[in-house]
């Protein structure tokens, strides 16, 4: 069984940085993909960010290209979303999610079984 447990959100001013984590727990999961996800209020669950944990091979929404980087912590079994320049569009209940089968389409898109979630941490940036 795989866990993963959420922190680090908060409120923040537009254009402030925040750092969030996933701790991970289970069989084999540094051999899975992960994710972080956003959840805005009324909105569906969209996709913001992906990992490989093999390759480190990194995936990122358009809109947070050049301001969120992901990134792995092998020795605290973490993965962190580096979020900086944050707008209140930003705003949202962020879920880290790990991914026991994907692949990588030919133009580098990351295509993912999303089976494991976490709680949610919530970011809000006011506008």
């Amino acid at each position: 069984q795989v866990h993963l447990v959420e922190s680090g959100g908060g409120l923040v001013q537009d254009g402030d940085s925040l750092r969030l984590s996933c701790a991970t727990s289970g069989r084999g999961v540094s051999r899975y993909a992960m994710g972080w996800f956003r959840q805005a209020p009324g909105k569906e669950r969209w996709f913001v960010a992906g990992i490989s944990l093999v390759d480190s091979r990194t995936n990122y929404a358009d809109s947070v290209k050049g301001r969120f980087t992901i990134s792995r912590d092998n020795t605290k079994n973490t993965v962190n979303l580096q979020m900086s320049s944050l707008k209140p569009e930003d705003t949202g209940v962020y879920y880290c999610a790990a991914a026991p089968t994907y692949y990588y389409t030919a133009d580098g898109r990351l295509v993912a079984n999303w089976d494991y979630w976490g709680q949610g941490t919530q970011v809000t940036v006011p506008s």
